[in-house]
């Protein structure tokens, strides 16, 4: 059966950086949302808005094969240069591309998938699991299948000085810090994530 996908979580600003307790940060991303499911082998990235993106990603769809039977993963789509920075500008011209250019342009300018969430494992919704227990699952999901490149686990801290550490790390493209309540499920409709 293939997956419908969800409507992704989105978040609410706060003002400060501050991490309270019961709550866990990531690096936010200067790059494109998108989910991802693999259903029978095959990889659908979608963006936010429910556009699928495989013509644009090749590599994206080679990755597929490292990946458990019918996950789907809440995450963002980021370029790297060669100095260690986000490329946006270069994500959104790989988006642009489509057949044989987007192959050339995926081996100068390959895209990775930075996973934050975890959606669905092994065919089932883990979208009412609280986040602590799909962050574990994912965290294991990593570590069983060994992921790589495309493949990236966002970090995760519940350590307000890790937080503050990353925020200095505006240089290399991240945009600041994602909160997320330890006990909260994955509800789209409700803004329960705060930047």
């Amino acid at each position: 059966m293939t997956w419908t996908p969800r409507e992704p979580m989105l978040s609410a600003p706060v003002p400060g950086p501050e991490l309270r307790s019961g709550w866990a940060a990531e690096p936010k991303w200067d790059g494109f949302r998108a989910l991802v499911s693999v259903d029978a082998g095959r990889v659908v990235p979608r963006s936010r808005r429910g556009t699928e993106m495989l013509p644009a990603l090749p590599e994206i769809g080679a990755g597929a094969a490292q990946l458990p039977d019918a996950p789907a993963l809440d995450g963002e789509l980021v370029v790297w240069d060669t100095a260690g920075r986000l490329a946006f500008e270069q994500l959104q011209n790989r988006l642009q591309r489509r057949g044989a250019r987007a192959a050339r342009t995926a081996a100068e300018w390959p895209a990775h998938f930075v996973a934050f969430d975890l959606l669905r494992l092994s065919g089932t919704d883990t979208t009412g699991w609280p986040y602590r227990r799909r962050r574990a699952s994912l965290e294991s999901v990593f570590a069983a299948r060994r992921l790589s490149a495309p493949w990236v686990l966002c970090p995760s801290t519940t350590d307000p000085d890790t937080v503050r550490e990353w925020l200095t790390c505006a240089s290399i493209g991240m945009e600041g810090g994602l909160f997320k309540r330890l006990d909260s499920v994955y509800e789209p409709a409700v803004r329960g994530w705060r930047k």
